[in-house]
């Protein structure tokens, strides 16, 4: 059973949300903190005696960092396996919090020795991963028909706070570096982690806990099994798993083999330029001129333009742009949307990579320059990240909700794994990197483009049965047929 607080007034927030925000901005601060430094550790401190060389120690920090994130974002699927099937999302959260605590000691205590140090940042990947994928979905467990109307502010404040937390830890923790020395810039994440577990741990008398649900028979890799084993049976190669699953279920895993198409050749191209705003994009920090007026900036330092434009950026997109699309008669749908965003993003990599040339040149460029590519980038990322995810999570009926998160996170998982392989192998270098990455997310634009013109939208709502928890997600019946196109 699901252990239910007594029901709080439908006007105010639970009294556990506040513990739930507070862990999560305690807990971004301690991951970007430690992430947005890594790079620049790596070629500064613990390679520079194993790798001589500064071009090859350079190409190694990146391969690392992006193993790094890669396995950051492959661990949600297990977290999310054992929260849900297992043991619920509070226990996975809280003995996950734990390890990821001990990965940051890892990182303050083992800063000249190389296996210390990435046995912890194994443990920050199983730990951060772990939890990404639990903490959000706990938020809305907390949550009645009586005060579902809250849920759309909670979130905004929820997003909100990630962002907060990256701006801050973004400006504070490479002085830190630049300062105080490594076992410091990595001892407050730590800190602040430790802080966000306590925090967490805090409200626990408080949470609704949704019980785990065991194994589900009707899984999509269930599915699809039984879908191989009875083949020619109907007109989709899926249709056979009828033999052994509902009909539900298998309209399901048609929905996700749809999305996934779309999804998994052309996104992960985004996030190959996004991530290296903490890697390639402060190794070219790091030849700019770092002094701005009076301030002199640390090449870490610039990714604090990221959270602060997203926080300025979305509000004005929301609210201003889209409608204006909209009024003007060529609505900026998610399929529109999200094409457009990976050509942005590919202009970004273009304005860098001239930057890179002028720089290669002779000319000392200063590092405000990097306001204009991350404004681009940023743009990027709303048309992309947060478009994204909330199409996939529409494209699936609520048995399926859970792999198709699992798959807009893998499409992370398999950028970082590429640009990690292209780093260590050193494939590209200077300004041919930018125009390398540029010219893949551009192609891939097109690429989604096209598809999008023949992708059937199917939006799956959640039905409300007389007031009760929802059963399961349906399309509209005259979506049933993919009637609903681009």
């Amino acid at each position: 059973m699901a252990r239910t607080p007594s029901a709080p007034s439908s006007d105010r927030f639970p009294p556990q949300i506040p513990y739930i925000i507070g862990n999560e901005a305690c807990e971004r601060f301690s991951f970007y903190g430690m992430r947005n430094i890594l790079t620049v550790f790596l070629i500064d401190y613990l390679l520079r005696n194993a790798v001589p060389d500064e071009g090859a120690r350079s190409a190694q920090a990146k391969s690392l960092m992006h193993l790094f994130m890669a396995g950051v974002y492959f661990c949600p699927l297990l977290g999310g396996y054992l929260a849900d099937r297992w043991f619920g999302k509070y226990k996975v959260i809280l003995w996950l919090s734990l390890v990821y605590c001990l990965g940051h000691a890892c990182l303050a205590i083992f800063e000249n020795n190389a296996t210390g140090f990435y046995t912890g940042l194994v443990l920050i990947s199983l730990g951060s991963g772990g939890i990404k994928p639990c903490v959000s979905a706990m938020v809305g467990d907390q949550f009645t028909a009586d005060n579902k109307h809250l849920v759309k502010k909670v979130f905004a404040i929820f997003y909100w706070t990630i962002n907060f937390g990256s701006f801050f830890a973004s400006l504070t923790i490479p002085l830190t570096l630049k300062h105080l020395g490594p076992a410091v810039a990595f001892g407050i994440p730590g800190v602040l982690m430790f802080v966000a577990t306590l925090i967490f741990w805090g409200g626990r008398k408080h949470y609704v806990v949704v019980p785990p649900t065991g194994p589900n028979p009707h899984s999509f890799l269930k599915v699809v099994g039984s879908a191989l084993r009875h083949r020619g049976q109907g007109a989709h190669w899926l249709d056979g798993a009828t033999r052994e699953h509902p009909a539900e279920a298998v309209e399901g895993a048609k929905a996700v083999l749809r999305i996934s198409g779309l999804l998994l050749p052309t996104i992960p191209f985004f996030w190959m330029l996004f991530d290296q705003k903490a890697s390639t994009w402060v190794i070219q920090a790091r030849a700019m001129d770092p002094h701005v007026g009076p301030i002199t900036f640390q090449p870490s330092q610039m990714q604090f333009i990221n959270p602060a434009l997203v926080m300025i950026l979305i509000p004005l997109l929301v609210g201003v742009v889209y409608p204006a699309f909209q009024k003007a008669g060529w609505e900026l749908t998610p399929l529109r949307r999200m094409p457009l965003g990976l050509a942005v993003g590919a202009f970004s990599y273009a304005i860098a990579g001239y930057f890179q040339v002028v720089m290669e040149r002779g000319t000392v460029l200063n590092i405000s320059w990097q306001l204009l590519p991350y404004i681009v980038l940023t743009l990027s990322e709303i048309l992309v990240s947060t478009t994204g995810l909330e199409f996939a999570y529409t494209q699936a009926p609520r048995e399926m909700k859970g792999i198709i998160q699992s798959l807009w996170l893998l499409t992370t998982t398999l950028a970082n794994v590429a640009v990690a392989i292209a780093s260590a192998l050193n494939v590209f270098s200077g300004a041919g990197q930018f125009f390398f990455y540029g010219g893949l997310a551009l192609l891939a634009s097109g690429a989604m483009a096209f598809m999008a013109r023949h992708y059937q939208v199917r939006d799956y709502y959640q039905q409300d049965v007389g007031g009760s928890v929802p059963d399961r997600a349906q399309p509209p019946p005259s979506l049933v047929d993919g009637s609903k196109a681009l």
